[in-house]
């Protein structure tokens, strides 16, 4: 199989990309962890099996590992209370603390790059849908859409923003649609008929989308970065109850799988893309899940609150059947991403 150099380029910047972020979550919990006076013995560059041992300061070693999907950090003690100077043994609040640092870089990761979005792109203008490209021989190519053209409407619904054209795509696919669109002054109208199923990496119609955009200045990128942030947040936690209402189709609130993620790359602004992975990292291990942080400051808060705490035993057990039971999700999702790929308007 023949895959084209910038096909691989995309790939090296992605994965190189997604470690970053995985690293910066451990070193969110490195950080604090010192802080605090909790013994770190292994900060590590990437997933185990070791390829060496880089260095060693103040009593942990920093190694590169052959898997270069992110990295780990491994605190004295993470598990058993016994060990001295040990993430276990510690006061609640300082593992709560370092149990925090990890998600809550994540997020701030997030804001930075929201905001470093905004200064290098501009600000866009909301209330408009921009087509950015259109794939060769698709069918916005060969109804005439062009790059630089505002979608307006779809079958005389008023269209104003990504999400809602999506929608409207999608709720069309092997049907004839009419769009409404705007090319400098004139306005326009053509007929196309959106593929089913859209075949893979393209879309229904062909055609990349976003917002125009006008340039911007750092006193107002940095807000939006914080805006952009929390509306994303608050879409993820509302998304199963619009899935729920109907608003939002199972399809389009699916996980993804790293395939899934790396189509989505390869059709979103890069800053774009790592700020929203960034983000659901730093949220999804705020999650109570077993085995995740939030997991972990959820079992650490009966302590904190009530001085009783859990187990270890038992919380070592919960997490240990929560990682394997997100071990076999993960599996799931990822064998989705190549049976039923993720669809892209």
């Amino acid at each position: 199989m023949n895959i084209p150099l910038p096909t691989l380029v995309q790939l090296a910047q992605f994965v190189a990309g997604i470690a970053v972020l995985i690293i910066l979550h451990e070193v969110g919990h490195f950080v604090v962890s010192k802080l605090l006076k909790v013994e770190v013995e292994e900060f590590g560059i990437g997933f185990p099996p070791r390829l060496m041992k880089l260095f060693e300061i103040g009593g942990t070693k920093f190694t590169l590992n052959w898997l270069p999907l992110g990295g780990f950090v491994r605190p004295k003690g993470e598990n058993d209370p016994t060990i001295p100077g040990g993430l276990a043994a510690a006061r609640p609040w300082v593992r709560l603390a370092v149990l925090i640092a990890g998600p809550a870089t994540n997020l701030l990761a997030g804001v930075v790059l929201g905001a470093l979005l905004f200064y290098s792109l501009g600000e866009p203008v909301l209330g408009q849908v921009l087509v950015q490209e259109v794939v060769s021989g698709s069918p916005a190519e060969k109804a005439g859409l062009a790059p630089g053209d505002l979608i307006l409407a779809v079958d005389g619904e008023k269209i104003e923003s990504v999400e809602q054209l999506q929608q409207a795509i999608n709720d069309r696919l092997g049907v004839e649609t009419q769009i409404t669109y705007k090319r400098g002054a004139a306005v326009h109208e053509i007929s196309l008929v959106p593929r089913n199923p859209p075949p893979p990496d393209q879309g229904a119609i062909g055609i990349t989308m976003g917002y125009p955009v006008v340039p911007t200045t750092w006193s107002r990128a940095i807000p939006n970065g914080f805006v952009a942030s929390y509306e994303y947040i608050r879409s993820v936690l509302l998304l199963p109850l619009r899935i729920f209402q109907g608003e939002v189709s199972p399809e389009e609130g699916r996980l993804v799988g790293y395939k899934g993620m790396f189509d989505l790359y390869q059709r979103l602004p890069p800053l774009w893309f790592f700020m929203v992975i960034s983000l659901s990292l730093g949220l999804f291990n705020l999650f109570p899940i077993p085995a995740l942080d939030g997991g972990r400051i959820f079992l650490t808060l009966p302590e904190i609150l009530l001085g009783r705490r859990v187990p270890p035993q038992f919380e070592n057990m919960i997490h240990l059947v929560g990682f394997t039971l997100l071990l076999l999700l993960l599996i799931y999702i990822n064998v989705q991403d190549f049976i039923n790929p993720v669809r892209i308007p």
